[in-house]
C-alpha cells in the first residue's frame, strides 16, 4: 500500500498536465509530519485528482460510497487511503474511518460542501463536517480550488483543455478547548461562517473580509 500511493500520484500529476496547468500556492501550511485535517471546495469531478496529485503529503480522502460498488475501485481506492462515506446521512463508520487515520498521523481530506457544485459557487456547508472539524484536535487547513469549475463543470460530459487551475492553501488553525461537546456545538454556526469565508477568499469567488466571529482558536499556524 506504501508503494501503490506515489505510483499512481505521479502518473497522476503527468495526465493532469495534459488537460490544465495548475498552479500550487501555500504549500508551505503543509505540516511536514503529523496529522491534518485539509478541507478543500468543491467544483468538479478532476478535484481529488489536483489535490492529491500535487500535495507531497500522502492524503486520507473521505470518498462517496458508490465509487466502492465496481471491483476495481473497491480494490484500489482503500490503498491510495480512500474511504468510504455514505452521502446525505450521519455516517458514524466514517467518522471512525476519519480519526483512524488521523490518529496513524496522516491527512484526511474532506470536502465540506458534501458534493460538487451545480454553477462552481460554494453550496452550503454540511454541519456534520464543521462538527468533525471542531472535534479532531488536529490543525485545519481551509483550501481552494480556483478555476476547475470552468474545466470540467458537473453537467459537462468532458472536459475543457488549457485553462489555468489553481490549489490555493490557507493557514492551518486548531480550535477549542472545550469544556463539553455542548460547548463545542455552541460555536457550529460560528465556524462554518469562518470556513465558508475562507474557502470563498481561497478560490476567488469574494475579496477577504476581516474575521469578527467569536471562534476560540487554540493555535494558528501563522
Amino acid at each position: 500500500m506504501r508503494l501503490l500511493y506515489p505510483l499512481v500520484q505521479h502518473p497522476t500529476r503527468w495526465l493532469m498536465k495534459l488537460i490544465l496547468d495548475a498552479r500550487v500556492e501555500g504549500a508551505a501550511h503543509i505540516p511536514k509530519e503529523g496529522p491534518f485535517l485539509l478541507l478543500p471546495n468543491h467544483q468538479s469531478i478532476l478535484d481529488p485528482f489536483l489535490v492529491q496529485g500535487h500535495l507531497r503529503r500522502r492524503i486520507s480522502s473521505m470518498t462517496k460510497s458508490t465509487q466502492f460498488t465496481s471491483p476495481i475501485p473497491r480494490w484500489g481506492l482503500p490503498r491510495i487511503h480512500g474511504f468510504p462515506v455514505r452521502r446525505y446521512r450521519t455516517d458514524p463508520q466514517s467518522l471512525r474511518a476519519a480519526f483512524r487515520h488521523l490518529e496513524e498521523g496522516r491527512g484526511v481530506c474532506i470536502y465540506p460542501e458534501g458534493e460538487r457544485s451545480w454553477d462552481g459557487t460554494l453550496q452550503p456547508l454540511r454541519r456534520g463536517t464543521v462538527r468533525f472539524m471542531l472535534r479532531c484536535g488536529v490543525p485545519v487547513i481551509p483550501c481552494g480550488i480556483e478555476g476547475m469549475y470552468d474545466v470540467w463543470p458537473r453537467w459537462s460530459r468532458r472536459p475543457r483543455r488549457g485553462r489555468t487551475v489553481i490549489l490555493r492553501l490557507g493557514r492551518p488553525r486548531e480550535f477549542g478547548p472545550w469544556s463539553s461537546l455542548r460547548e463545542m456545538d455552541e460555536h457550529v454556526d460560528d465556524a462554518t461562517r469562518w470556513l465558508e469565508g475562507e474557502l470563498r477568499r481561497l478560490s476567488g469567488e469574494s475579496s477577504p473580509q476581516p474575521w469578527e466571529g467569536t471562534l476560540p482558536f487554540v493555535a494558528d499556524g501563522g
